[in-house]
């Protein structure tokens, strides 16, 4: 019975000292007192659990933090004669969570990039190359002199800063998603958890001095979504350890081996979310948070309190500056009056014909540029007249057609991907988490669905959940043509904004128009946004707050 006593007793001391060890050091379990997995430990078993307990959140290149809150949609509305203001806004109060946002518009250079990376991965594909091309025929007018613009605006260096336009919804959103794949693809060859660079290329030395070969690369670009499925075939000689895996075991990827030894024998592995190394995918902002990050009330709220409200994204009612040194120079690229759009020779107004670049006049409270004004920008929303009287108060948004990454193998996990080796989407199945059984009944579905000729019968073996919600609690569109059909449907998105050809009222960020999403024109860039995890505060400087012990097992560091 000593013996038992004495058993227990050390049992319970060892956990008590573990649990103890956590609390301090933050690599132990708090709830059952087991070591994580760490690089720097000498006792790390096969198996054992990895935190990423150094985890630092930071923004993506070109983005700013946008730090969320309350916002009043449409409160910043001027009235106008002859607008009627209801018909582009409703004023109701609704919450913007903490995000990310360009500093500038995306320019020509940005997109030309973009060409770039098209015609070096696939120089075979012309349609590819063809389909991202910007629509220069925008700037053609029958009573206009502007094909030096249809010629040059995009590819000549003179306008290398200026904002691209002549890109359709469709287009921009297809430019996020291969933004997001090029940041993260650089930070983990960067980092060495892909092949580095210099490896790739064959420009690296080995022990002896000697040159090495460039080392075998992928038969397709890297994409986020396949890399995250564990099927790109790349692992380098950072890569995480991985735990999970029994010692001089290989790693094994869905595009084929690659083993790479690690502390004690360990293999290495891909990172995964839990890394904490994965960015958050580039996209289009949310209409509302577009309004808010314009606005940049910020700068004019102390203690919650507003002390100065704004029409504009600069304070006062004018679009010209009130600082003494710039005092009576406008503020915004836009058209003072019909057929002035810069002014008088000798004192330019704007200092801009038609766009300026992406970096000029004085950045609003949040630190964007060009917010109000040079061209309107795309947000990601489906225009409807009633969308804030419709839209929940926490982060408003409509346009969500939910999808799932079509499987290739229901049993693997392994998605299907297309020829540039992006993922295939499909309708989401469900709108709950479905059991093992509901998921391989629905791959086979699918899969009967994709080889189905006859459309009753595809439609017939699918699901009865709605995948789009675009129109959700939709109400009738009051926009309607001369024939009296609605102007709008599900393919009508959302700008804001103003442009070079605009007038002042457009400038206000609550103003909304529409135009179909595989449109364009020369007055309609954008620019991306980035979803902010973890806690809505970005700065704790200066602020008061409480004193709360450490988190377990780790704490996010935010950023200053």
């Amino acid at each position: 019975m000593k013996k038992l006593l004495l058993y227990s007793f050390t049992c319970l001391s060892l956990a008590v000292l573990l649990s103890g060890c956590s609390s301090k050091s933050g690599n132990s379990s708090s709830k059952t007192g087991i070591p994580y997995a760490d690089r720097k430990s000498k006792n790390n078993q096969s198996g054992a659990f990895a935190v990423a307990t150094k985890y630092k959140r930071a923004p993506g290149p070109g983005l700013i933090p946008i730090e969320g809150g309350v916002l009043v949609v449409g409160g910043s509305a001027i009235e106008v004669p002859g607008v009627e203001p209801n018909i582009y806004n409703y004023k109701r109060q609704v919450t913007v969570p903490s995000f990310y946002m360009d500093e500038t518009e995306v320019s020509n250079t940005d997109w030309l990039e973009y060409l770039h990376w098209i015609r070096y991965n696939f120089p075979e594909d012309r349609e590819y190359y063809y389909n991202e091309l910007p629509d220069t025929l925008v700037w053609r007018q029958a009573l206009s002199y502007n094909e030096p613009y249809v010629d040059n605006y995009l590819r000549h260096p003179a306008y290398r800063d200026y904002p691209v336009v002549g890109v359709s919804w469709e287009q921009a959103s297809r430019y996020c998603e291969w933004r997001t794949s090029r940041a993260n693809e650089f930070i983990l060859r960067e980092k060495g958890i892909l092949t580095d660079y210099k490896t790739l290329a064959g420009n690296g030395k080995a022990k002896d001095g000697a040159t090495t070969t460039a080392a075998a690369k992928p038969d397709k670009p890297y994409n986020t979504d396949a890399y995250l499925n564990n099927q790109y075939n790349d692992i380098g000689k950072n890569a995480p350890i991985d735990y999970n895996t029994k010692a001089g075991a290989a790693t094994t990827t869905a595009g084929g081996t690659a083993a790479t030894g690690g502390k004690n024998g360990q293999p290495r592995r891909t990172a995964t979310l839990e890394d904490g190394v994965i960015m958050q995918p580039y996209r289009l902002p949310t209409e509302a948070e577009w309004e808010y990050a314009a606005l940049g009330l910020i700068g004019n709220t102390e203690y919650e309190n507003i002390n100065q409200n704004k029409i504009y994204p600069w304070n006062g009612l004018g679009v010209s500056s009130a600082k003494k040194k710039t005092r009576g120079m406008i503020q915004a690229n836009f058209k003072r009056a019909p057929g002035d759009y810069m002014g008088v020779g000798g004192s330019l107004n704007d200092k801009g014909d038609l766009t300026v670049p992406v970096i000029q006049y004085t950045p609003n409270d949040f630190g964007l540029y060009n917010m109000a004004g040079n061209v309107n920008e795309w947000v990601n929303d489906v225009y409807r007249t009633a969308t804030f009287t419709d839209a929940d108060a926490f982060n408003p948004y409509r346009g969500n057609y939910f999808t799932n990454k079509k499987l290739e193998d229901s049993q693997s996990g392994k998605i299907a991907l297309d020829k540039y080796g992006n993922p295939i989407k499909e309708n989401a199945y469900a709108g709950r988490k479905q059991t093992w059984a509901e998921k391989q009944a629905q791959a086979k579905r699918s899969d009967s669905i994709s080889k189905s000729t006859d459309p009753q019968a595809a439609v017939a073996a699918s699901t009865t959940y709605q995948a789009d919600q675009r129109g959700y609690r939709d109400r009738q569109n009051t926009l309607l043509n001369e024939e009296g059909v609605t102007l709008v449907n599900d393919k009508s998105r959302v700008y804001k904004g103003g442009s070079w050809n605009d007038m002042a009222y457009w400038l206000n960020p609550a103003t909304r128009r529409f135009m179909q999403q595989d449109e364009s024109s020369a007055e309609v860039g954008f620019r991306c946004a980035m979803t902010m995890l973890g806690a809505p505060e970005i700065s704790t400087a200066g602020k008061r707050s409480f004193k709360n012990p450490p988190q377990k097992p780790y704490r996010v560091s935010r950023g200053k």
